[in-house]
């Protein structure tokens, strides 16, 4: 990715990681299910060609556009020069505004890092051989380590790594105050429908009302194209809502007005209002939709009119 691609991107999350020790492995699968879910995430892969603004670069286009940084500690991490650096600028960044910093250390103990023992001792001491003159940057380097693993974090030890991920990726839905629907982990045959719909959305649908159906008979798959695709877009969107069942529960008594309901509740984060019947839902929806951008989905849906 371009350096000019990256400024012009808004992320949610920055990993920082030491590719030798994860970028095939651990942090491959937690940028995977980070991005299954729609959260847009930089991967500060150490492939990339580091130019001489790359620090510059890097900074304003991730740091100053992203929500939360997860560093990825592992056992090779303070060897990099290059990852030091960039946890320096990470920390000098969330003193200085709201940005979150998430702790990950994987096949490595917190109080290893802390106390820079072990493989982390050994990469400081090459460090002060290669950089004799340069005493103020390595003590920014113990410093930063030590100021991020005394608040401690989330340790792999002798969990899954699935689970793992999971508790990662949850951490961050929390953070970003992201609610996603649960799709099957293996899904066959609906990319190229999903990609479709996605493009619509970030064109068509972008800057005015619009509305797409996914129609078909029963079992093909329709509602979980459309989780998918909710999963997907719900971050580019300040309010977000997914009704179920809406033909059944339209039927029942008193169904629409629990509709209208849940639909206010989740484009106002949790916020309840009190609604007496049809009409006084309707106009409390036009409330609050007329000055956001909303994602709304219908599922089961038969009678365009209700």
């Amino acid at each position: 990715m371009a350096m000019s691609e990256i400024s012009r991107c808004t992320f949610h999350v920055f990993l920082s990681f030491r590719g030798e020790d994860t970028r095939k492995s651990f942090t491959d699968h937690l940028y995977t299910a980070l991005v299954h879910l729609g959260i847009q995430t930089f991967r500060d892969d150490e492939e990339i060609e580091r130019g001489n603004n790359i620090k510059d670069e890097i900074e304003k286009a991730i740091l100053h556009h992203s929500k939360i940084s997860i560093v990825v500690f592992s056992k090779n991490y303070a060897a990099s020069t290059w990852c030091l650096n960039e946890l320096v600028m990470i920390l000098e960044h969330k003193k200085s505004s709201k940005h979150i910093v998430l702790r990950v250390f994987y096949d490595v103990d917190p109080s290893l890092v802390k106390n820079q023992t072990g493989s982390y001792a050994e990469a400081f001491t090459q460090h002060e051989q290669n950089f004799k003159s340069e005493t103020n940057m390595i003590q920014r380097w113990r410093n930063a380590l030590k100021e991020v693993a005394a608040i401690g974090g989330m340790v792999l030890q002798d969990r899954h790594e699935s689970q793992f991920i999971q508790d990662i990726v949850k951490e961050v839905q929390n953070k970003l105050h992201l609610i996603s629907l649960y799709v099957p982990p293996y899904l066959v045959g609906i990319d190229s429908l999903v990609t479709q719909i996605n493009q619509w959305l970030e064109q068509d649908g972008a800057n005015k009302v619009g509305i797409a159906t996914i129609c078909g008979i029963g079992g093909i798959g329709k509602t979980t194209i459309a989780k998918v695709v909710y999963n997907q877009n719900i971050p580019r969107f300040e309010g977000y809502s997914f009704l179920a069942d809406v033909r059944e529960t339209s039927q029942d008594c008193n169904g629409l007005v629990r509709l209208r309901r849940q639909l206010i509740s989740n484009i106002l984060k949790g916020k309840s209002h009190k609604l007496y019947n049809i009409d006084n839902g309707i106009n409390k929806i036009k409330e609050i939709v007329c000055c956001r951008r909303v994602l709304l989905v219908l599922d089961d849906l038969m009678n365009w009119k209700k």
